[in-house]
């Protein structure tokens, strides 16, 4: 079966006869086309265009395919869109689009469905609290569309009339006009929903030009998302309103083809920007270290109880993977703290909130509840929960997280200053949840991953370093941080000699692979090879080996094993505990100061 050919237009302003000759132009030298999807306002902007635009809506002019849009606001658009309502054609529950008149559908307040085999979601009108009949969105169709997106399926479109805001972050590409903003035509709750719902394409209007961004990779899925901004029809700057595309639906490719990520892929641009302005300001003023339920986005300290009656029986994952939903009281699904805990010790999600999971042996998680828990109702796993990450050095919503030592701050990531430092510029790249190690995030957080250590090889690359990665993976571990320690090129190629020599002297061998690509290929095999039920060390080499050890039951492992064997290879012997090197907290924060300046330029959140 053909992939379905479509076109996607940006703001109509209730010019139809432009755009119809413009349709009928492309289906001429490059169609047939199935059908248009129109987003931003599709109703006139000046009462000039309203007879040109009632010509087609009352059937004097004919629109030549399917036509479906979102942006139901502009002249006339009260008056037309009332009288559909009561049309009984249009009658009961209708989320595949109001018929206005022949080829031409209302895609009302928010829904998803299926055209020609492709998955379609879209949120119609724009963000206002007035309760306006027509032209708007209320919190019941946010709420409605989260609660689609819970369910099994890739959504293959989606559709909104205004842009998301940060859509541009971490794009490198120079094709969006100077002066463009994220204040005008962009709005933060498109943000979060097309976080979660997923895409991959998403598809908006009302910024008044054409962009077509990167795709970008998503948390928790395996596939990129496409962004396309089109421009108005008619504009007097030529920009592109009109582009065609011709997705296979999701639903019939193969696993291999929905993984395949583009060169230019991305990290997500929706990070949590809040995190990253709130990093720079503690920077500025550690010294108040309140606490504050707002001041990170992962806080867990506040309970969270079930609301609503949609899909309550179902987990909101937002909460159980970070411990916060941005939703709070409004969310239809419940946040159970139990929930979080069990997926805090390796639980898959999907166990968890199913009782099953369609992944089978692909799936790198836990398929049973641990240590005899159910996840309902456990009241006093709350308590233990905020005391764990109120305790941990490295949770961000813990009071005791050292925030002046932070450097940046990415999505599944950050990075900072280690505390008691090997040598200078000792860095620890630390993920954003209360995981034990960096390998219980999924596959697709290596991204980023990637994206911090490379930034680090280049900062040091710059100052003639080399730069080695460890991590020391506890059974009993609480938060994972992988340390990334500086050292003279010229001592590189006698790295995996001292590794193995201490090794030796503790009676084991490394298992040692090598790969030009680190950060894909290694970090699969050691996944492959990581067992939860055992400790786990590795260290990863400037010239790409990869050094691996599991740790049996009752054998002796130093715990600062990787730091004292560079501070052997730098002659630093005396340093090989952290707590010998520890200086002031004003100190530290010149440190960190002079670091963050140093490494701006490389930093991949910057």
């Amino acid at each position: 079966m053909a992939a379905p050919r479509l076109l996607l237009c940006g703001d109509v302003l209730g010019r139809l006869s432009q755009l119809v000759k413009r349709v009928s132009s492309v289906n001429k030298s490059s169609g047939p086309f199935d059908f248009i999807l129109c987003v931003g306002q599709f109703f006139p902007d000046s009462p000039e265009r309203l007879e040109e635009f009632l010509d087609y809506v009352e059937g004097r002019s004919s629109i030549p395919l399917p036509t479906y849009f979102t942006g139901d606001y502009g002249i006339g658009a009260a008056k037309v869109l009332s009288a559909a309502s009561k049309d009984s054609a249009n009658q009961g529950f209708k989320m595949d689009g109001l018929k206005i008149c022949d080829n031409l559908y209302w895609l009302r307040g928010s829904g998803k469905f299926t055209l020609h085999g492709l998955s379609v979601a879209y949120l119609s009108g724009r963000h206002s609290s007035d309760g306006q009949q027509f032209g708007t969105y209320s919190q019941d169709d946010v709420d409605a569309l989260r609660a689609l997106a819970e369910e099994s399926g890739i959504v293959d479109l989606f559709l909104t009339n205004e842009w998301p805001s940060g859509v541009m972050n971490r794009a490198v590409t120079s094709d969006v006009p100077p002066g463009i903003t994220d204040s005008l035509g962009s709005d933060s709750t498109i943000s979060e929903l097309v976080a979660e719902i997923k895409p991959r394409y998403h598809i908006a209007g009302s910024k008044g030009i054409f962009y077509a961004r990167e795709p970008y990779s998503n948390v928790e899925a395996v596939h990129v998302t496409r962004f396309l901004g089109l421009a108005p029809v008619g504009n007097k700057n030529k920009q592109k309103f009109i582009h065609a595309i011709s997705p296979t639906p999701a639903c019939s490719m193969m696993a291999s083809d929905i993984c395949m990520k583009p060169p230019n892929t991305t990290l997500s641009p929706y990070t949590v920007v809040e995190l990253r302005a709130h990093s720079k300001e503690t920077a500025k003023r550690a010294a108040d270290s309140a606490p504050d339920s707002q001041y990170w986005r992962y806080d867990i300290s506040q309970k969270r109880q079930k609301h609503g009656a949609i899909n309550g029986d179902k987990l909101c994952f937002k909460f159980v993977s970070s411990g916060s939903c941005p939703r709070e009281k409004r969310c239809n699904f419940s946040h159970d703290i139990g929930a979080r805990e069990q997926y805090m010790r390796g639980v898959c999600f999907d166990f968890i909130n199913k009782g099953r999971c369609e992944r089978g042996p692909d799936c790198n998680f836990k398929h049973s509840l641990q240590d005899g828990d159910s996840f309902s109702g456990r009241m006093g796993s709350e308590t233990a929960s905020v005391n764990r990450s109120g305790k941990c050095w490295f949770c961000l919503s813990s009071p005791n997280v050292e925030s002046h030592l932070i450097i940046s701050i990415g999505e599944s990531f950050y990075c900072a200053l280690a505390k008691g430092p090997l040598v200078q510029d000792h860095v620890l790249i630390v993920p954003v949840e209360h995981l034990p190690n960096s390998l219980s995030l999924p596959p697709e957080c290596d991204i980023e991953l990637g994206s911090f250590q490379n930034s680090v090889k280049l900062y040091f690359k710059n100052q003639g370093k080399d730069v080695v990665f460890f991590e020391w993976i506890s059974k009993r571990g609480t938060h994972a941080n992988i340390q990334a320690v500086p050292i003279p090129s010229s001592k590189a190629s006698a790295v995996q000699d001292i590794f193995t020599l201490a090794a030796g002297k503790l009676g084991f061998k490394f298992a040692a692979i090598k790969y030009n690509d680190i950060n894909s290929e290694g970090r699969k095999s050691l996944r492959a090879q990581f067992d939860r039920n055992f400790s786990f060390f590795y260290a990863e080499l400037p010239d790409g080996t990869i050094l691996l050890h599991s740790v049996e039951e009752n054998e002796k492992f130093p715990v600062q094993f990787g730091r004292e064997v560079l501070a052997g290879l730098l002659n630093k012997a005396d340093r090989a505990d952290w707590r010998n090197c520890e200086v002031s907290k004003e100190e530290e924060m010149k440190m960190a100061d002079s670091f963050r300046n140093r490494f701006e330029v490389f930093d991949p959140n910057h």
